[in-house]
């Protein structure tokens, strides 16, 4: 007898999925059964939570959704963190768990892990969720899902399954099969012609790229070039125009550099963005501060009227759009200034930026320079804000973090082992602080047991430093800022890492080369008082 259980494993299988995030439980056991025999790899983390971060990091990199299993109940509110990080920042996710048996959901009666309605808490976060009641059922859910991380705004999506129903014979759904899923939405050329003619008559042009283009960059740097337009980019957006491209901004859109930019603009193209305020201050939402005009380009037709208003909305794919609009500019409609206005706001960013970050930004630089292609994962710290500021990197996806957004502690650590997963090649460096570390400590152990060897920078200064400064700035005594940090050099050798503390900023790159070459994770403690 075939189970449902593995009909569905089959099925993620005969789809393209390679790994699967989770712990197992008694629930979802019917789940593991035919894991080997279809190939897939699954990693154990050693929380839902770790797990659900662990395929954000994996969908950034790879481009795949990321697939956890997942027990019914404490399961599900323990994921929900790491899901909804991942709706705010559109990134594909998919959650398959278990639920109560047909006829006891929501009976109140004290199943084990019995939530009164697990969907009402997975809508929460998700794209949509579904209850699978019948067995042929699951296909078409699955091609949902699908459909959404193909060609819509691409966020988490929870199928949930009786756990009666997942030990069920399945021989009656036949073989599993490849679904075919709808392409993206394209650009009408009667939009392109409206883009095309409201840039090509602008004198200064602006380009806002965000995480929704970052699959985009080569039409989007095409298009930049041909109108002379500053690209400025958004933390997700990071990289579509490399940092020595004479028009490129890496600055976060809320600095006053990047908003009198985009203030003195007559024409802003915005690619991929929410246009949302952890990126831009509130008051760029208001029209008044921003006479010109508004072109938006967004998968999402109510995001694209979220926000800010625009004189033009686009519903399309933002690598299709870019292409069609950039086809019908030639250079010779280029206005000449946007060289010199992007390299403005960059004095200007430089200008203003605080010694303290200043000392990150060289920390971030550092680590981006250490070897090629190196990916840089980012919790909620102080280096990392300083990049969301204004740090850039060669590729898009080089760079990201959970610091905007939805903005959780503790992400960092799990979402680059899954970054490592989908790239086992490139070098990938988790920055995380010591307060954000206690969040998530326990997958050091899930690396260790994988052999996955990142390399983490934990930045120590003794809480949380960012909180404290905020309440101190308002005039709060602090308090629940001062922690008790643990030894995280013992620590990491009860991890099997390898740990050392960094005295200092010189040797940070001789350190990051040795750290490549063990093959085993490393964990390099900066003091903030010794480097700043």
């Amino acid at each position: 007898m075939r189970t449902f259980g593995t009909y569905i494993v089959e099925l993620l299988a005969a789809n393209g999925v390679e790994l699967v995030f989770g712990i197992p439980g008694v629930h979802t056991v019917e789940l593991y059964r035919g894991l080997q025999n279809a190939g897939l790899r699954h990693i154990t983390s050693r929380h839902e939570q770790g797990a659900g971060f662990m395929a954000d990091g994996y969908a950034r990199v790879s481009g795949k959704p990321g697939v956890c299993f997942i027990i019914s109940g404490p399961g599900l509110t323990n994921i929900a963190t790491a899901m909804g990080q991942a709706y705010c920042d559109s990134i594909p996710m998919l959650v398959i768990s278990s639920v109560s048996a047909v006829g006891a959901m929501g009976s109140g009666a004290g199943h084990l892990h019995e939530l009164p309605d697990q969907r009402q808490l997975m809508r929460q976060v998700s794209a949509f969720s579904h209850t699978v009641l019948h067995m042929d059922e699951f296909e078409l859910a699955l091609a949902r899902a699908f459909a959404i991380f193909a060609s819509a705004r691409p966020r988490p999506v929870h199928i949930e399954i009786p756990v009666d129903l997942l030990g069920c014979d399945s021989t009656s759904l036949g073989i599993a099969r490849h679904l075919e899923t709808p392409a993206a939405p394209g650009v009408a050329m009667e939009a392109a012609a409206a883009a095309t003619e409201l840039l090509t008559n602008a004198a200064r042009p602006v380009i806002v790229a965000g995480g929704g283009a970052k699959r985009a960059s080569v039409p989007i740097r095409r298009l930049a070039e041909a109108l002379d337009a500053p690209v400025l980019m958004t933390v997700n957006g990071r990289g579509i125009l490399p940092p020595g491209h004479a028009l490129a901004v890496p600055i976060i859109p809320a600095r006053a550099p990047a908003l009198e930019l985009l203030s003195k603009s007559d024409v802003i193209l915005a690619i991929g963005t929410e246009i949302g305020p952890t990126d831009f201050k509130n008051k760029l939402l208001e029209r008044t501060n921003f006479p010109g005009k508004l072109i938006r380009i967004d998968l999402d037709a109510e995001q694209a009227m979220r926000g800010m208003s625009p004189d033009l909305a686009i519903v399309a794919d933002a690598t299709e759009a870019a292409e069609q609009i950039s086809m019908l500019i030639a250079p010779s409609d280029v206005g000449g200034s946007g060289k010199a206005r992007a390299a403005a706001a960059r004095a200007a960013m430089a200008a203003v930026v605080t010694p303290k970050e200043k000392a990150c930004l060289h920390l971030l630089a550092a680590l981006r320079h250490g070897a090629k292609n190196t990916i840089i994962v980012g919790d909620s710290n102080q280096p990392v804000y300083a990049g969301c500021t204004a740090f850039g990197t060669d590729e898009p996806g080089r760079f990201f973090c959970s610091a905007t957004g939805y903005g959780t502690l503790g992400y960092a650590l799990p979402a680059a082992i899954g970054a490592k997963l989908a790239a086992p090649d490139r070098p990938v460096i988790c920055v995380i602080g010591d307060g954000g570390l206690q969040f998530t400590l326990p997958e050091m152990a899930t690396a260790s047991e994988i052999g996955c060897p990142i390399i983490m920078i934990v930045w120590r200064n003794n809480g949380y430093g960012e909180i404290k400064r905020h309440m101190e700035n308002a005039g709060v005594e602090p308090i629940g800022v001062d922690l008790f940090t643990p030894d995280f050099q013992k620590l990491a050798q009860a991890f099997d890492w390898h740990g050392e503390v960094l005295a200092g900023a010189d040797a940070v790159e001789e350190r990051l080369a040795a750290a490549r070459m063990r093959g085993k994770p490393s964990l390099i403690e900066i003091v903030e008082a010794s480097y700043v």
